[in-house]
């Protein structure tokens, strides 16, 4: 990792636009949230695309990680400059991480210091954490990351999608923190629309890829690297509960040095193949 890694206001490796994208991002508007909101009109769901029909192929979209190859796509479908929401149709088809992410990317275009978080919702069903990114944005001003639900704002979950407040949305960190505190019962954790994707491994998972984000290697909700697939499969002990406890702490420390160091770990560095463009 360069010195800059964790610069947050310039790009990573996914979030990085190609110089012939950048003037599509010029017209945005001039506030974080403004940002954010355009975005929403450019990403949408996969059950939502297949309620409207979209053609199979279309689907395969929802695995791009890089912003710059979602960009291309979206302006394949519709050249317009990104200022302008899409159809439905014409939106790429992508889940919460690619609203967070892209949202992302366009403040680290504007030299925004912004960051993708990975976690849970917990203002969707009650007593339930469901599989959910965020977007965060640096305010200079209150010396605060602003917590922002970049897929949700306007529906009306929250009375601030643009400014959550504490519990709303939990880190895969604070999450696993308040699981090992006895806090929350971890297997009302997880992801919706399954039956076995709920529980600690769920919580520890997201715990690694909010790490990874951290670090700007914003990576898909299903990628998994390390032992993580172990943890899945119920093939980790307490020693991988201990490492999963030193990474929601630093996490939550927040300290850019100690962030980069674990990073550096065998076990939770991202393959360097699964961050190269396709």
């Amino acid at each position: 990792m360069t010195d800059d890694a964790l610069d947050y206001a310039r790009p990573g490796p996914l979030t990085l636009l190609a110089p012939e994208q950048l003037w599509l991002v010029k017209e945005l508007p001039d506030d974080p949230v403004g940002v954010c909101a355009a975005v929403r009109d450019l990403v949408i769901q996969p059950a939502d695309a297949t309620e409207l029909g979209l053609p199979e192929r279309r689907f395969a979209e929802k695995d791009i990680r890089p912003v710059q190859e979602l960009v291309a796509t979206l302006t394949a479908l519709d050249p317009s400059p990104l200022r302008y929401g899409r159809p439905p149709e014409r939106r790429v088809v992508g889940t919460c991480r690619h609203f967070a992410t892209i949202a992302c990317a366009f403040l680290r275009a504007r030299g925004i210091p912004s960051r993708a978080r990975c976690g849970f919702g917990t203002c969707f069903q009650a007593g339930r954490g469901l599989d959910h990114w965020i977007t965060e944005y640096w305010n200079a001003d209150e010396r605060r990351w602003v917590r922002v639900d970049t897929e949700h704002l306007g529906h009306g979950y929250v009375d601030r999608p643009d400014d959550l407040a504490p519990g709303e949305f939990l880190t895969g960190g604070e999450a696993w923190i308040q699981y090992r505190e006895g806090l929350i019962d971890p297997h009302r954790f997880g992801v919706v629309g399954t039956d076995h994707a709920w529980g600690p491994a769920e919580i520890s998972g997201n715990t690694v890829r909010d790490l990874a984000a951290l670090c700007k290697r914003e990576m898909l909700p299903w990628d998994e690297w390390g032992r993580m697939t172990d943890a899945y499969e119920n093939k980790t002990g307490p020693d991988y509960d201990r490492l999963i406890d030193t990474v929601a702490e630093t996490c939550a420390e927040d300290d850019p040095t100690a962030l980069a160091r674990l990073f550096t770990r065998e076990e939770l560095l991202v393959p360097r193949h699964m961050t190269q463009p396709n």
